[in-house]
């Protein structure tokens, strides 16, 4: 496959994650408060899956180990949403198996085998551990989310979650500007801006939850 269109695949997803976050944070300037809306989930799945693609289809494991666990704390979400249910069993059992389709394409395609993804000659040692340091941190955020929303038996995006979101989104970024990967570096750059207002939000309503609480 051409670079045009893999990076076309890759700016896709990239655009997805972007909408979620536009149309999370319209929905929670409006209500002026955080909102976890069902959209955000469902954007959130889409990209994922094809953002797996673009990271095998770029033999990049950094990208791939960043999306593993947070497709299926997206699907989670959708069950607290009440919103996975009821969508076709045929796309729900494709969107279950897609992950473990991809694994298996990976290690068994000969031009993907595990060796090669830990051993990119465009990817010096030091730069793949930051950058998987920084997708550890990144994808953190989606497991503290659903730890915060299982206790609370309900889909929510806490505080926590856009803290850990712009520190790990930073060191994407800088692994990205190595990586010469515009898609990353686009995708995390819309972000930052998204993850800071958010933060902004919560903070300015908390203290008038105190008010009414007292």
């Amino acid at each position: 496959m051409s670079d045009i269109w893999i990076y076309t695949i890759g700016f896709i997803a990239q655009g997805l994650f972007s909408a979620r976050l536009i149309v999370q944070w319209v929905k929670s300037e409006k209500a002026g408060k955080v909102l976890s809306p069902t959209i955000f989930w469902q954007l959130s799945l889409f990209a994922s899956f094809l953002l797996i693609v673009y990271g095998v289809l770029r033999n990049d494991i950094v990208i791939i180990g960043g999306q593993l666990i947070s497709y299926f704390i997206y699907i989670r979400n959708l069950r607290f949403k009440k919103a996975w249910r009821y969508l076709p069993v045929w796309f729900r059992v494709s969107t279950l198996a897609s992950p473990v389709i991809a694994l298996c394409y990976l290690l068994l395609n000969k031009q993907f085998h595990f060796h090669s993804l830990l051993h990119n000659p465009e990817i010096s040692f030091p730069l793949m551990v930051w950058g998987s340091a920084g997708q550890i941190i990144f994808t953190f955020r989606f497991v503290y989310q659903w730890l915060h929303s299982e206790k609370l038996k309900k889909s929510v995006l806490p505080p926590g979650f856009w803290i850990i979101s712009l520190v790990g989104s930073l060191m994407i970024i800088s692994y990205a500007i190595f990586r010469l990967d515009p898609v990353l570096i686009v995708g995390q750059f819309f972000g930052v801006i998204i993850y800071s207002r958010n933060l902004f939000i919560h903070y300015k309503t908390a203290p008038q939850k105190k008010q009414a609480y007292s």
